[in-house]
């Protein structure tokens, strides 16, 4: 750590009185020296790390930190503030403010230097020292490691130094298999010596994971050691992390999670008694932690196994604004939700097409069901795919409070849900039901309640009180607006006509072609849908979701036309997505256009808005109608109108493919460059080459 911290970058006397100018004053050394090359971005930089999480500690110790463009080694600048800044911890001011700056791209060694200082923060003689060093010289020394943290404490410099070897090598707690006892003498309470000692596996993790990761990491480790436990530590930090050995996950007794950001490959631990909390949790409060989770596997109480990557774990990250969150909650419900619009929409439109639009008032097949009868199996794919179009609602709000509030979230979001479709709500009270419910649960969940009773929450109290909440709410106070709304809605669709008709399925194919499978894509399909969710779907409805399907067509069959056509202005890599776009495109999966999109954003997108919106305008011009949510050419004897739908797929793609044609023509660098004969001018396909071709 000598070269991150010197004299020079310490102030023993900060006069600063807000942490905004405590960063100000701390940063400025760091340009002086050349460490910070822009002082307001490296500040903003530092501000936005603070908006996520305050960076006061309890004892009096503030860490603002951040990683940074602005940044051209890793550095640390110490102030000791006789009057005390607030970082926002809970015991108030601090008095010793570290403040880190990081490099956007700083190597592993850099960083695991920094977690050693982390550590070291956890240490009462190191902070004490800090707080009688009687100038710059002899603060930075102490920082550095240099001198002992007490003058004649061998222990102290013991644990100072032991924390940045462990660092260093990457080892967040004892060796597996190694008790505490082997390290440490006993502490009260300890295991005697003959006797196996409680093990706990701990995951800490931060949003930036150069400081609080290791904090709370060291203090679960001291308060481990003081109450006879093993706990072993994996890190997940900016440095990585180095996976906890299977077996001593095995042979755990318990788990704590202390993390702000998603725990990776949370699967690993499932099956054991858990406690899951914020990183400052772990850093404040570990005594309470490893006593509650003792606790819990005296009780018995384990977790289900969870599978990787569930919207839980996508969504509500650390850091982000309420916006990002709300439309990754919306996401994760329309996620769900999509598989069962696909199935229940082909199978009803199947029965449709077998057995004609009379198929929808047949008799129950539990009642009549001939074998040898077209119209009885018509009437089987209708009534599955009518109940497969049943839980649309219900999996849209379960879903969408599963991402706000994981799995206490799924009990009331279903019922919300289910009475949203029971009063008519449809698809707006689903996404109403969906964030009541995750919102109820969330609050429920922020409430202190008594050990004894955690045991209970999951299963009873909690699904109980919610879902009575929610359903409360979606019959006598919020139910009768949103199903007004909805009716209006529906009504407003079945109305369109002419130019209104024109200009929505115009924004329709702007909005399908504008990011290819994203959140906006996904809206105006899940728009769509929700119109033909019912087993009687409107007109207007049904020409809603034709033109949908029309303009996502478009983008992938353009850029296969485009590659076939004009071949020497794509590279080779291009050339061969082009060839997979054609059956990607005309299965409606608007992503086949990615890889030319991700390549030449300016070209391909604006050209496939363009003729993605004309082929809506046209689906809509033409009265094409589609009762299957899915299926491109597939699904044309199920298109209304299907030789003019068709037409307007024809003109969309012609017009993107020419637009691209035209505008990569226009990019060469000068007139009369030389083609080489498989990729176009040199530049272009030099430049091409550099480009990613996949999203």
């Amino acid at each position: 750590m000598s070269d991150m911290i010197t004299a020079d970058l310490v102030d023993l006397d900060l006069s600063a009185d807000t942490k905004e100018a405590a960063a100000r004053a701390l940063a400025e050394r760091m340009v002086a020296l050349g460490r910070v090359t822009d002082l307001d971005g490296f500040l903003a930089d530092v501000a936005a790390r603070e908006a996520q999480m305050p960076t006061g500690l309890d004892g009096g110790i503030g860490i603002p930190h951040c990683r940074s463009e602005h940044v051209t080694e890793p550095t640390l600048a110490f102030g000791r503030s006789a009057a005390g800044i607030d970082f926002g911890a809970a015991d108030g001011p601090a008095d010793l403010i570290f403040l880190i700056a990081a490099p956007a791209g700083a190597d592993d060694a850099h960083l695991t230097i920094l977690s050693s200082l982390a550590r070291q923060l956890m240490n009462a003689e190191f902070t004490d020292a800090l707080r009688s060093a009687g100038d710059a010289a002899a603060a930075a020394a102490l920082i550095r490691g240099d001198e002992p943290a007490a003058a004649g404490s061998e222990d102290s410099a013991a644990a100072s130094g032991a924390a940045s070897a462990d660092a260093a090598a990457g080892s967040t707690a004892p060796a597996p298999g190694a008790s505490v006892e082997d390290a440490s003498a006993p502490a009260s309470g300890a295991p005697a010596a003959d006797e196996r000692p409680f093990r706990i596996v701990a995951v800490t993790s931060c949003p930036t994971g150069i400081a609080h990761t290791y904090m709370a990491a060291e203090s679960l480790e001291n308060a481990g050691r003081e109450a006879g436990v093993e706990v072993t530590v994996e890190t997940q930090g900016s440095a990585g992390f180095t996976r906890l050995d299977p077996a001593v996950i095995a042979a755990a007794d318990a788990v704590i999670f202390a993390h702000d950001v998603p725990v990776r490959e949370k699967e690993r631990f499932a099956g054991k008694p858990t406690v899951d909390v914020g990183v400052k949790a772990g850093i404040n409060r570990p005594g309470e932690l490893i006593t509650e989770v003792r606790g819990k596997a005296e009780r018995g109480e384990v977790t289900a196994g969870t599978a990787p990557g569930t919207p839980v774990e996508r969504a509500g990250e650390s850091g982000e604004g309420y916006g990002t969150k709300l439309r990754k909650w919306l996401m994760s419900g329309v996620s769900y939700m999509v598989p069962f619009v696909a199935a229940g929409g082909l199978l009803i439109a199947l029965g449709f097409a077998i057995g004609g639009y009379k198929i929808k008032s047949a008799p129950s097949v539990m009642d009549h069901f001939v074998w040898t009868q077209t119209d009885s199996w018509a009437a089987l794919m209708f009534q599955i795919g009518a109940v497969a179009f049943g839980f649309l609602v219900p999996v849209l709000a379960g879903y969408i409070a599963y991402g706000m509030a994981d799995r206490p979230g799924l009990v009331p979001g279903f019922v919300g849900g289910m009475i949203a479709s029971t009063i008519n709500a449809g698809f707006l009270g689903g996404l109403v039901a969906g964030l009541l419910a995750g919102g109820v649960v969330m609050a429920i969940q922020k409430i202190n309640i008594p050990a004894v009773l955690r045991g209970i929450m999951p299963v009873v109290v909690i699904p109980l009180i919610s879902s009575a909440i929610v359903g409360f709410l979606m019959f006598v106070v919020v139910g009768k607006p949103i199903a007004s709304a909805q009716k209006g809605m529906t009504d407003w669709l079945n109305g369109l006509s002419g130019s209104n008709a024109i200009l929505l399925g115009l924004l329709l194919g702007l909005m399908m072609c504008f990011d290819l499978g994203g959140p906006v894509n996904k809206v105006a399909y899940t728009f769509a849908t929700a119109g033909i969710a019912v087993s009687n779907p409107s007109d207007s409805a049904m020409k809603i979701m034709a033109a949908v399907m029309a303009a996502g067509m478009v983008p992938p069959l353009a850029m296969a036309l485009a590659t076939t056509v004009r071949g020497k202005l794509f590279t080779e890599t291009e050339r061969e997505n082009g060839k997979a776009a054609w059956v990607l495109g005309a299965s409606f999966i608007s992503e086949g256009a990615i890889p030319f999109a991700a390549a030449d954003p300016l070209r391909v997108i604006p050209s496939s808005m363009v003729g993605g919106a004309i082929t809506g305008a046209l689906s809509m011009t033409f009265g094409a109608t589609l009762r299957a949510p899915h299926g491109g050419i597939f699904v044309v004897p199920l298109i209304g109108n299907a030789f003019l739908y068709l037409i307007a797929i024809a003109v969309g793609v012609c017009v993107t493919a020419t637009l691209v044609v035209f505008l990569k023509g226009m990019r060469k660098t000068a007139p009369g460059a030389v083609n080489s004969g498989t990729t176009g001018d040199t530049s272009t396909a030099t430049a091409q080459a550099k480009q990613p071709v996949a999203a």
